[in-house]
């Protein structure tokens, strides 16, 4: 069968991401595979996991993908720290008699981003706003490629290796259905160690933080790479919870244009035109008035200010957060007010228009690259840091909820009937003919019912 049909079939989409169809980002005649196993997020430990258990797997998984796609060159990226993965990467090609080559990185934040990863692998800048493609790489992380390694054997993509760690007592990789409630993922890693806590779905730099009552209705997606669990009112807690005209205000009053975060900035480095210093002055300085001295998210930025050239390089932030966790010695919050502006330049319908045709990275990048444990130590999560003790556990679970849409573009479409019965692997959501969307099965045994954007599956 082909191998397209094979992974869309089985629903497979980026699992380290924002989720793109993986039978649609492989359609693509690229000049090299990247599989990013750089694990970006200090406290992730998924792809790590899987990089020494899986090994051949994975390695015979990206020999069928360059093989069967006449893709010229597969390497994996991972950092050089990674003693055990790259023993276990090592022996599996050449036991495979593989022509995989691993590409080892220095341990900083963030190698394992997309644009980050392919200058480090093949020294071309991807464009501003650009893909990989557009410099001939196509990048996939590690689970992603276990997953089609599995489509060709014909298994759908039901089942999601995710880190659980923090205040848990103890710290494990999972391995459970998807559509599993966080809930259950957090007693599986042996429960809460404290009363006072607030989850973070996926890594401390970049996840989405969210209360503990919200977490306790969240369930696991075919995208949700991590659930961490933190004190309430810690580092993250407290940034999370700061006020947008207490952000603004302070950015008025205390940022001392020392252009760190512009210094530091990965993207900056790369050679993209972003300049958050800047941004955060001409957002300090032009501030709505407030008779009642209050921003809100509703009322905050002058409609003149999006025509402003540093303001719209906003749209290129990859929101990574080394301006506000590691750079800023002010405390203050450039990566939210990138990611606020972004939402404006998108309502308004305004699209970036990049400038030039070539872009070459800062001669100052290698001297300029955040340790990934200084990073987490400023984050606030340093004590989480060490892999040792992270155990691997593999469950079931009696509920489901399954979104229809866990990925980039339109939702999947029922097919089956409410209070129908499926089994495991069933295919009960189709993604529409000719668009771009992603199949999904049933991820357990069970009667299945239709509520809202999600299909729920009980077991009986």
């Amino acid at each position: 069968m082909d191998l397209i049909k094979q992974i869309f079939d089985s629903g497979v989409v980026g699992c380290g991401g924002a989720g793109f169809p993986t039978h649609v980002k492989l359609k693509a005649s690229p000049e090299i595979l990247i599989i990013n196993g750089a694990e970006c997020e200090p406290l992730l430990r998924t792809d790590r996991y899987l990089m020494i258990h899986e090994a051949e797997k994975l390695v015979s998984g990206v020999d069928l993908i360059c093989r069967e796609l006449s893709i010229p060159e597969g390497r994996i990226a991972l950092k050089k720290t990674y003693t055990k993965e790259i023993e276990a990467l090592t022996a599996a090609i050449e036991k495979l008699h593989s022509k995989v080559q691993l590409h080892l990185m220095d341990s900083f934040y963030p190698a394992g981003d997309e644009q980050v990863v392919v200058y480090e692998v093949t020294g071309k800048v991807v464009p501003p706003a650009g893909i990989p493609l557009d410099v001939g790489a196509i990048v996939d992380n590690v689970a992603t490629i276990i997953a089609v390694a599995d489509a060709v054997s014909g298994i759908p993509f039901t089942e999601k290796y995710l880190t659980v760690t923090g205040e848990v007592r103890e710290p494990s990789v999972l391995k459970v259905p998807v559509g599993t409630s966080f809930a259950q993922c957090i007693e599986m890693a042996g429960g809460t160690t404290s009363d006072k806590v607030m989850i973070v779905s996926g890594g401390p730099m970049m996840g989405a933080p969210m209360s503990w009552e919200a977490a306790m209705n969240a369930s696991v997606t075919k995208t949700t790479s991590g659930i961490l669990v933190l004190p309430e009112d810690g580092a993250i807690d407290r940034r999370r919870k700061t006020q947008l005209n207490h952000m603004l205000n302070r950015a008025k009053s205390a940022c001392i244009q020392c252009t760190f975060c512009t210094q530091l900035c990965p993207r900056h480095m790369l050679g993209h035109p972003l300049q958050p210093h800047r941004i955060m002055r001409k957002m300090a300085m032009n501030m709505p008035h407030q008779d009642n001295n209050e921003t809100t998210k509703d009322h905050w930025i002058l409609p003149e200010l999006l025509d402003d050239k540093d303001i719209r390089q906003a749209a290129i932030c990859s929101e990574c957060g080394v301006c506000e966790v590691y750079a800023c010695p002010m405390g203050l919050q450039p990566r939210v007010v990138n990611s606020l502006i972004k939402g404006e330049l998108a309502q308004a319908g305004i699209r970036y228009s990049r400038e030039g045709d070539t872009w070459e990275a800062d001669a100052n990048r290698p001297y300029r690259k955040v340790p990934t444990k200084r990073i987490a130590a400023r984050a606030g999560v340093g004590a989480y840091y060490p892999i040792d003790g992270h155990i691997f556990k593999e469950g079931t679970a009696e509920k489901v909820v399954l979104p229809l849409k866990m990925n980039i573009g339109v939702p999947a479409e029922p097919v089956i009937s409410d209070g129908a019965h499926v089994e495991k692997g069933q295919l009960i959501a189709a993604c529409p003919e000719g668009k771009l969307g992603a199949n999904l099965h049933a991820s357990i045994s069970g009667t299945a019912h239709l509520t809202g954007n999600a299909i729920t599956i009980t077991e009986v």
